[in-house]
Formats: C-alpha cells, structure tokens, sequence
C-alpha cells in the first residue's frame, strides 16, 4: 500500500521557535524534499505574508521531479462569501498545485473561538472548498480539532467530513491540533471514521505528549493513506510528527509504500542538511538519523555487533544513509578499537595485533590523563592511524602567538601562526572573538593556501568541562571541538591545565583529520 507523504516542514515546522526560513531557505529545502520523494510539500500560507507569497512565485520557477506544491490556508469567514475572500484568492494567485483548506470540526472552536453556528460553519466550509475547486485547484482539507470534536459530538465531526467531501476535498486530513490523543483513541477513531465514509483519509499529529509518531502509525494501521509531519519533528509547542521517525518504520517495519528504496538512504543527509538550514543543533540521538542511532558503547554490545550486527541492530544503518559507530571508553576493551581499526586497515587487523595491544593502552593512558574518546572519534581516528604509520604528514606548525585584547576596550583577540608545508613557509595573522577563533583563523587561513579544502570547513560546537575543580585555577581543562564541512561532522579533543592549549590540541586534530579524510586515509 502506498502511503502519501505530506511535508510540511516550511509551514508548521516554521512555527518552531527559533526558526525562521528566508525565501532561498525554503527553496534550497524544497528542492532536498523533492529528491528524497515527498509527494507534496506545503510552502506556506500566500495570505499572510508577502514573505510566503514570494516563495510561491518562485517555487513556480523549480522543475521538481516528483513532488507538488500546496499551499495552506482558512476558509472563508463567516457570513462572507469565499469569492470575496482575499486569502482564498491569494490561494489561486500562488499558482500552487494543491490548497490545503482548514476548518472547524469542533464544536467548540465554531461556537466559542469564531462564534458563529454549526449550520454556518458547514456553508463556509463548503462554500471555500467549492470555491477553489471551480477555479481548477486540487483541494485538500484540515480538519482542524477533529480528535477532540468526534470525542464531544461524533455526528456534527462527520458532518463536517461529509461537507468538506460533497465541495471536492479529495483528502480529509484528520487533525489532533492539541497532541493529546493518545495512539489508540486516534487509531480506534480512524478505523470508526473509514468504516463510515470511504474518502481518503489523512492523518496529521502534533507531539505535545510525545506520541505523534506513534499516533500516526495507529492512523495508517486504522486506514488512513495520507501522513502529514516535518523532517526532525519541528513544529510549534513540542513539534509535529516527525517524518525521518515515521517513514523508515512504515516503511522497514511495516512494508508500507512510501520513497524508493535508494532514496531512503539519503534520509540522514536530509534530515541533517535541514536541521543546518533551520540554524538548529541536530539531535544526535534521534531514532534512524542520528550518529548515536547505531554507535555502540557497551564491550559486550560492540562485540556482538561486530561478530553479527543483526544481533544489536534492528536495521542495516545503511538502509537510511546513516553508519555504525562504536565508542572506545573505560567500559568497552578491544572488541571495540578492533571494529575501528578494521575500518582503516581490513583483514591484517585482528584481536592479537601487536597495533591493537598498543591503542588500547594508550587510549587507556590518555583516558587516565582525563581524555574521553567516546565523543572524539576523530582525535582517536589520529591515533589508529598513526598506529598503523598510516597518519599524514600534512603540516607542521613552527610557532604561534596569542595577541590579547586591551581589557574591557575590544571583543577581539589577535593571532600569529607560522607553518611550514613541505618546503614552504606561511605566516598569517588573524582575529577572531576570543583566543580559540582567532587560533582557528590564522591557522586555516595559513593552510588554505595549500589546501584549498579547508575553506568549506568549521568549527560548529566548542566545549569546556573542568576536570578537578578542587584545584581551582590549576585544574584541568576538557575541550572538545566539533567540526564539520557540510558532509561530515567530526569531534576532536584535547586536555590541558591551560585552556587555550588544550583548545590548541583538538583544534589542530580536527583540521588534520579533515586533511585525512580528503585525502582518503579514512
């Protein structure tokens, strides 16, 4: 059975805070959803912003494989009429394929909230859904409330459907506005609703109880076709149902009919390339897509998984583009650093190599230094590579200066660095918003002139934790540093009582871990 998929990720995931999408975000996003497979991708509202009515101009212009457009809004206000509503009509002007039309379906709402009657809450609805069907557009219908309005009046919840279905509506959207149903009320609701009318039925959950996902998937198990959601679950309050959650388990678990086979596998890359569009931190623990999804921590787990991964995996992480990973610590031996370093080096590597004994003791070493490898894959990465003398001699770093700032006159602070490259030389200067940027700066900047590569890199998390506080100024310091060039995302580490060399530390791991992994070392 195929299920409709329905983003709406630029509409109600919009509604998220801390997110607002220009123009060209919504494009860049549009054109990702549309090669993963999305049947239809809702832009906006056209009537309420000039901001959501250009998107609609300019979606025009895209050749999309595979997706439509559409574009949401309400229906007419009562006693007018919808010829005469400018949203409506502004719905027809977006040019958009399909106009997702909300309504009322709680009595509650028509009597309390629009304070009109039942009787014209029907004609309003009818009279817009008509509307735009005679001017050519495919129309689908919200209906808004309609778990909380079929729980308080079962008839005029139906009558609703019946009225928007008898206009043209070819899919009835059924809407748990407030995210408080719980999976079986929505489940045993659906299945009540399709034996008592034979449209389309949509399903549409916002996670306010944490129970979206799983509420969709009772509404597809109770007949509904049609799933509405946003990539990462963003949406207003506590987001909407989260389609990198929904779709691999309809799809892997349920052998539902959503995307292609190799489109699923760039679901990871979707969801990250939008949560960086969204300028939000991606959810590393986040089912399917995220990096902690398949990465295995425990001795006993990792060992398992690397003698037979269905035995601590329920799915292949390839099936969604994403990848095992193990975490090298004080719980995990070398079952652990084994899988890793049979990444890089293949069959020479096995459980009695003399290189294996020598990592672990040094991760050991250095864990007891107060190094922590299992969030800085890619300083450990270094240290298998260097190993198996495999490590790149990329740079080496002559001398570098901090320049502080004048107290309490600047923001910024200066740096110098020399760097030699083979036989050549470099001296660049730079500022940046503290010690550390400037560092980062002067150090790719110095570099770039031979790596070209290092421009579309950067760092995008930095992370200080103080070891032994009771040392007081002399304690500790733990800087991790997660970096990352658009296809990769990587964490580096390093410890020091001085906090600008333990910055120093991870930042010259991740940029030659960068370099190793252009250079195909990885």
């Amino acid at each position: 059975m195929k299920i409709d998929l329905f983003d709406t990720t630029l509409r109600d995931g919009a509604q998220n805070p801390g997110i607002s999408f220009s123009v060209e975000d919504k494009l860049r996003i549009i054109k990702a959803l549309d090669e993963f497979g999305m049947d239809y991708i809702e832009g906006g509202n056209p009537g309420s912003n000039p901001k959501d009515f250009e998107l609609f101009e300019k979606a025009a212009a895209l050749s999309l494989k595979h997706a439509k457009i559409a574009a949401f809004g309400p229906t007419c206000r009562a006693g007018a009429q919808a010829a005469d509503d400018e949203n409506l009509r502004k719905i027809l002007r977006s040019g958009a394929d399909i106009a997702v039309i909300f309504g009322k379906s709680w009595l509650l709402h028509v009597e309390r909230i629009i304070k009109t009657t039942a009787a014209e809450n029907l004609r309003i609805i009818f009279d817009s859904i008509k509307f735009l069907r005679d001017n050519g557009r495919r129309v689908f219908f919200d209906a808004e409330h309609f778990f909380d309005g079929y729980t308080g009046d079962k008839v005029y919840a139906l009558e609703v459907l019946e009225t928007a279905g008898s206009a043209g509506a070819e899919v009835m959207v059924l809407c748990d506005t407030n995210g408080g149903m719980t999976p079986a009320q929505i489940g045993g609701i659906v299945r009540e609703v399709k034996k008592k009318s034979d449209v389309k039925l949509g399903i549409h959950c916002h996670n306010d109880t944490g129970l979206a996902a799983a509420s969709t998937i009772e509404a597809v198990s109770g007949g509904a076709a049609h799933i509405q959601g946003t990539v990462n679950g963003i949406g207003e309050r506590c987001g909407n149902a989260d389609l990198c959650v929904l779709i691999p388990n309809l799809q892997l678990k349920l052998n539902y009919d959503c995307v292609p086979a190799e489109n699923l596998k760039t679901l990871t890359e979707l969801a990250r390339f939008t949560a960086e569009i969204s300028n939000i931190s991606f959810n590393e623990s986040a089912p399917f897509v995220g990096s902690h999804a398949f990465t295995h921590k425990a001795g006993m787990h990792i060992d398992a998984v690397n003698k037979l991964p269905a035995s601590c995996e329920h799915i292949n992480p390839e099936a969604v583009g994403n990848s095992r990973g193990t975490l090298i610590s004080e719980m995990a031996g070398r079952a652990a650093l084994l899988g890793r370093m049979k990444t890089f080096a293949g069959g020479r590597i096995n459980k009695n190599s003399a290189e294996l004994g020598q990592v672990l003791e040094l991760v050991k070493s250095r864990e007891n230094e107060g190094y922590q490898f299992e969030n800085a894959e890619g300083s450990l990465d270094l240290i298998i590579l260097e190993s198996l003398k495999k490590r790149g001699d990329f740079f080496t770093v002559k001398s570098f200066k901090i320049v502080p700032a004048e107290p309490f006159k600047t923001d910024t602070t200066g740096a110098m660095i020399k760097i030699k490259v083979g036989d050549s030389e470099e001296i660049t200067a730079a500022e940046g918003d503290g010690p550390v940027n400037a560092l980062d700066k002067a150090l790719r900047g110095a570099l770039v002139r031979f790596y070209s590569n290092l421009k579309n890199m950067k760092l995008t998390d930095y992370k200080v934790r103080v070891l032994n506080s009771n040392e007081g100024t002399a304690a500790k310091v733990r800087v991790v540093i997660e970096s990352s060039d658009n296809a990769h995302i990587w964490r580096t580490i390093g410890v020091s009582t001085d906090i600008i060399e333990a910055s120093w530390k991870a930042l010259i791991d991740s940029v030659e871990y960068k370099l190793s992994l252009d250079a195909g070392l990885f």
